[in-house]
């Protein structure tokens, strides 16, 4: 299909396409690893998740939190970690229905894209495993090819998810109203805004009431 014509299609990860939250999940990994203090870890871990849930995440403080363990790593030890990971923790997270709607806009045409506040070290293996086209996340800080452990650019997050859009928008010229975009948080209800074709999923309480005032269809991706 001619790139003019293209629809681009877009989906949040974590509790969208995956059974559950990537970046907690992360941190629980690295718990069970013994490679954080374990009390202390999880207690704010735990904290900043609910935090997420509850729509009032400090953003700026949970990336510097979560990139924190991989400040200064070899870039070999971390691959490893994050191949561990992807098979212990991502595997049981991936969702048949969710693999199904992707082909299914990969059959059709459409450009495909996840967008997520999670950060790329995490997610961008997820979205290559999950065969989309591009990724949008919040961004690692790195220098000569080491994590410095603090985040970088724009956090992919709430209104700042349309802020990295429009960006990404401006060499990838896709028309808004002809996207959608699939998504489970109340902190996405700003990018659904401004999408033609906005669709809940498996959405928290605030986006479920939020999408039946707008009349945006709400589904489900977990099986039965």
């Amino acid at each position: 299909m001619p790139y003019g014509q293209q629809k681009l299609a877009i989906f949040d990860l974590d509790n969208t396409l995956l059974r559950g939250d990537s970046d907690h999940a992360w941190g629980e990994f690295l718990i069970q690893k013994g490679l954080v203090d374990a009390l202390e870890y999880k207690k704010s871990n735990d904290g900043f998740f609910q935090d997420y849930n509850n729509g009032t995440l400090d953003i700026n403080a949970y990336l510097s939190f979560a990139l924190k363990p991989i400040a200064g790593q070899p870039a070999d030890v971390l691959a490893a970690l994050h191949a561990d990971f992807m098979a212990t923790c991502v595997a049981p997270m991936r969702l048949a229905q969710a693999d199904a709607l992707l082909a299914k806009h990969r059959q059709a045409g459409d450009y495909l894209l996840i967008i997520t506040a999670t950060n790329d070290f995490v997610t961008r293996p997820i979205a290559q495993l999950l065969g989309v086209d591009d990724i949008l996340a919040s961004n690692a800080e790195q220098k000569d090819g080491v994590y410095t452990g603090k985040p970088t650019g724009i956090p992919c997050f709430k209104e700042g998810k349309v802020t990295r859009l429009n960006e990404w928008l401006a060499e990838n010229p896709f028309d808004l109203s002809e996207a959608c975009f699939y998504s489970d948080s109340r902190n996405d209800i700003p990018l659904l805004e401004v999408v033609g074709h906005a669709v809940a999923v498996d959405a928290d309480s605030a986006l479920l009431a939020h999408a039946a005032k707008a009349g945006w269809p709400s589904i489900s991706l977990r099986e039965e």
